[in-house]
């Protein structure tokens, strides 16, 4: 898995979601200012670690624990969006030692309903990804900022049918780890006020499944809070890793 390290200060794992890579980081990076280590890794079949497909949720997980042992043994801050926020939650209830805080963005925690017309539907469109004029309509949707399109369009010409499907078959799958309710560090939650209402219930239920959690309902924002609200999340984090210590 390919790992990106920046800045110096307090260990922050940094997990991007489903379709994307370590690059979507940059704006909450440059709001962070250096002041925390950052390890950006991509993910299993995208970025930089596209040669090896994203199967499921435990290999990512499994492979996410081996980083942080590796890099920062005594734990780190982990922030995940998206699919990386499942993996968060996974991370945080099976590897606490290794998670001195969370915060999870957007993140689906209830199962969602007939999972198979969308994949069956998402096996009929998946080449589209590859084509410029599909990805910048996803990128749209997503409110990828102008300087990092070219990244975005790179990396869905470069993601395999097989990774979209494995990695939409996990999220799709994903319900909340009932561990999650026992985690001791402090947790942020946040979404975004314009997401689909699966979104906002699943934020409410793993909010209130950890007592002493943090929710945030970002007014402005859709499923995009790292391009369009990152100052807001730089927040969030900053809050975690104080409380953590």
């Amino acid at each position: 898995m390919h790992v990106e390290t920046t800045g110096a200060g307090p260990p922050l794992l940094l997990l991007h979601g489903g379709g994307v890579a370590g690059w979507m980081w940059r704006p909450l990076l440059a709001e962070l200012g250096g002041d925390f280590c950052a390890f950006v890794p991509d993910l299993p079949g995208h970025g930089r670690s596209a040669s090896v497909d994203y199967t499921t949720h435990d290999d990512a997980v499994a492979r996410l624990g081996e980083v942080i042992a590796e890099h920062t043994p005594g734990g780190a801050i982990v922030t995940g969006f998206s699919l990386g926020g499942q993996l968060a939650l996974r991370l945080a209830t099976e590897r606490p030692d290794l998670v001195r805080g969370a915060v999870v963005v957007s993140a689906e925690t209830i199962r969602a309903p007939l999972p198979r017309p969308t994949l069956a539907l998402l096996g009929w469109t998946a080449p589209l990804a590859r084509l410029g004029w599909f990805a910048r309509l996803q990128a749209a949707q997503l409110r990828v900022p102008e300087v990092l399109l070219d990244d975005y369009l790179a990396g869905s010409r470069a993601l395999r049918p097989a990774t979209l499907l494995a990695s939409v078959r996990a999220n799709l799958d994903f319900d909340l780890p009932a561990g999650w309710s026992a985690f001791r560090g402090p947790a942020a939650v946040l979404a975004g006020a314009r997401e689909r209402r699966l979104m906002l219930d699943s934020a409410r239920r793993t909010h209130e499944a950890l007592p002493g959690s943090d929710l945030t309902i970002a007014a402005d924002s859709a499923h995009d809070i790292p391009f369009t609200a990152p100052g807001l999340l730089a927040e969030r984090i900053r809050a975690v890793a104080d409380d953590s210590r």
